[in-house]
């Protein structure tokens, strides 16, 4: 059932829950959106809506939806996604208009999503969604109102790697980013964020960037808007049928860490 945007303030019992041997606090969780943008995706998509709908039948959010994006494809990705939807009510088809992009696509569905907080995964699930816990308990404990899973801070927690280019290629576009955009995380690529609501659409309504560069502008953003971001170890594993290619696309990034900083000039992030 599509969630009501409503003011009353209300919190469930205490929980804990443990990754690895490290116990994680995951008390007074509120309302959750799950947002997972596909392109072509009728393969992946039904284990991956089975696992969603599965880990929040046990989680601790006291209410959820999931928003499934889909972005022209060209197979049967909307129909999977209408079929699921009959015997989860809680499961939503957004449609783009035609194939406009990744970053496209977030967009809006962070800006459609009715949680309290809305995360926005990979339709593979590289990350396992149980990982929302870890970034949910992170931005509680330290204040935050962005958490964004990385592979970078802690690498024994990757199952299945990247190959030797794309995890250096990741390495050498992150390197950029520290340098050209200023921001201090060690991986702003992983396909596994959480944002606050109200700082969700203060940041997503302000982005302008449609395809993979997306990332780097929304995090930007937040650091502009002083809207404090954590960065947080999750388990990850490489999926293969990945859409990004790797010579076509790292030009297309590094011209968009350059529209970012044309963007701020002028004014557009303010």
């Amino acid at each position: 059932m599509r969630l009501k945007r409503c003011a009353k303030r209300s919190c469930s019992r205490d929980k804990c829950v443990s990754y690895a041997g490290i116990n994680y606090y995951n008390g007074a969780l509120k309302s959750i959106s799950i947002v997972i943008p596909a392109y072509n995706e009728e393969q992946r998509l039904p284990s991956t809506l089975e696992a969603v709908f599965e880990y929040l039948g046990r989680s601790a959010w006291r209410n959820a939806e999931v928003l499934v994006v889909d972005d022209g494809s060209t197979d049967a990705t909307p129909d999977v996604v209408r079929q699921f939807s009959r015997s989860h009510p809680g499961l939503r088809l957004l449609e783009n208009p035609g194939n406009r992009g990744k970053g496209y696509a977030v967009r809006h569905g962070m800006l459609e999503a009715a949680g309290d907080w809305i995360l926005f995964t990979d339709a593979d699930l590289s990350a396992p969604i149980e990982e929302l816990d870890k970034l949910s308990a992170a931005c509680r404990e330290q204040g935050a109102r962005v958490a964004i899973g990385s592979r970078a801070l802690d690498r024994s927690l990757i199952a299945v790697r990247q190959s030797w280019f794309r995890e250096n290629a990741g390495k050498l576009f992150n390197l950029l980013v520290r340098l050209l955009a200023g921001l201090p995380f060690r991986d702003t690529q992983c396909g596994f964020k959480l944002f606050e609501r109200q700082s969700a659409h203060e940041i997503f309504r302000r982005q302008r960037l449609e395809r993979f560069g997306f990332d780097v502008e929304i995090l930007f953003i937040a650091r502009h808007l002083r809207i404090p971001a954590v960065e947080v170890p999750v388990r990850w594993s490489h999926a293969a049928g990945t859409k990004v290619n790797m010579l076509r696309d790292s030009c297309t990034m590094f011209l968009d860490l350059l529209r970012i900083r044309w963007n701020q000039l002028r004014g557009f992030y303010r």
